[in-house]
């Protein structure tokens, strides 16, 4: 494979220009353009787009080259440069190529349970209550469990009691911070655009996705609410490590064609466990990016008549989802991860069925 370098080196000569020239046409120093063509320094993203344009060549080809450089002169200088690259392959390969996960494709107790869910689906769909009043009760009273529940894994202290007066009373709970007050509030209100986006039967893309972090940031993060990270970030105490942030374009572009390949015929179970795992394994935010995969889930269950299902936030269950995620994210074993959500969607319909 030709590098990059001499990519656009041929290039500029084929086409008849000189670096001078070709400077002024991408905005750029003469020097610069110079030391590009003769592997001195390596150009950013930015810098790539413009020389693409001018030169005529694929913007999408010419990136693969820049990328396969820019690991080149990361693991250049290591002496362990065969392993390391070798899982890193293992990872890229399951972020952005793990095989769809038809229904058949799965193990019998999974099936089982599935069936199991469906059922009780059915149920609830006929039993849900005629009476608007009762309606909006449960779902208050199953909302802010839900966002009580989310902001305990993260850490936040608010009990259920406190979660509950700082969304519904507006009260401030002494001793507590105002980010975790804030976590609340910003919770609900992303609850209320779920909601909405289902009632609108509005389709989940990156512009939702983009809108749902920022809810959930609102007022604690401005500079990165709502905004993919370009930043490496690493999760504390989990062997995973989410990928660099250049390559976060591609994976999420993948994220949603995936999305888009499955939302019809992959149970909605399934699903949702998958597009929670898969945004939590890239991390494309710096922060809250739990809290958003949980609503992602929670949007695909209600888009297909779910009840939001609640993942708990004690300690024991904590360990439990952390564990779950690390199996699939290291072992590439999704089966502990589904069962952790098919239970949480089996729980909320058996305590819906009894409210009702």
């Amino acid at each position: 494979m030709k590098t990059l370098f001499l990519i656009l080196r041929e290039a500029r000569i084929t086409k008849g220009i000189v670096i001078r020239n070709l400077a002024q046409a991408c905005g750029l120093d003469p020097a610069l353009v110079s030391k590009f063509e003769k592997g001195h320094r390596l150009p950013n993203e930015e810098n790539l787009k413009v020389l693409a344009k001018a030169l005529d060549l694929s913007f999408d080809e010419l990136r693969k080259v820049w990328l396969a450089e820019r690991v080149y002169q990361i693991l250049a200088d290591e002496r362990d440069a065969s392993d390391i690259l070798a899982l890193a392959e293992s990872r890229v390969e399951y972020l952005t190529s793990k095989q769809s996960l038809e229904l058949q494709e799965l193990g019998n107790p999974i099936i089982e349970n599935l069936q199991e869910i469906d059922e009780l689906k059915d149920k609830w769909t006929a039993e849900k209550p005629l009476n608007s009043t009762q309606l909006r009760k449960m779902k208050e009273f199953f909302n802010i469990a839900y966002t009580y529940e989310s902001n305990r894994i993260e850490g936040n202290t608010l009990t259920l009691q406190e979660t509950h007066l700082v969304v519904n009373e507006g009260i401030t709970i002494g001793g507590k911070s105002v980010r975790e007050h804030l976590e609340a509030i910003n919770h609900s209100e992303a609850i209320d655009y779920l909601e909405d986006l289902v009632n609108k039967d509005a389709v989940f893309n990156r512009r939702v996705l983009l809108e749902l972090h920022y809810l959930i940031l609102k007022g604690i993060d401005r500079e990165y609410a709502g905004k993919f990270r370009n930043v490496p970030v690493r999760i504390s105490g989990s062997e995973h490590i989410p990928p660099q942030p250049y390559l976060l374009e591609k994976l999420m572009e993948e994220y949603f064609i995936h999305y888009e390949n499955h939302k019809d015929t992959m149970h909605p179970v399934i699903l949702a466990s998958e597009m929670h795992e898969r945004l939590v394994s890239i991390h494309p935010f710096v922060d809250g990016n739990g809290r958003t995969s949980r609503l992602v889930m929670n949007l695909i269950l209600m888009r297909h008549g779910f009840p939001i299902a609640n993942l708990k936030g004690d300690l024991e269950s904590r360990l439990a989802y952390y564990k779950a995620l690390e199996n699939v994210q290291v072992q590439n074993d999704p089966s502990m991860f589904y069962d952790l959500v098919i239970n949480a969607v089996k729980d909320s319909l058996h305590r819906h069925l009894e409210m009702a």
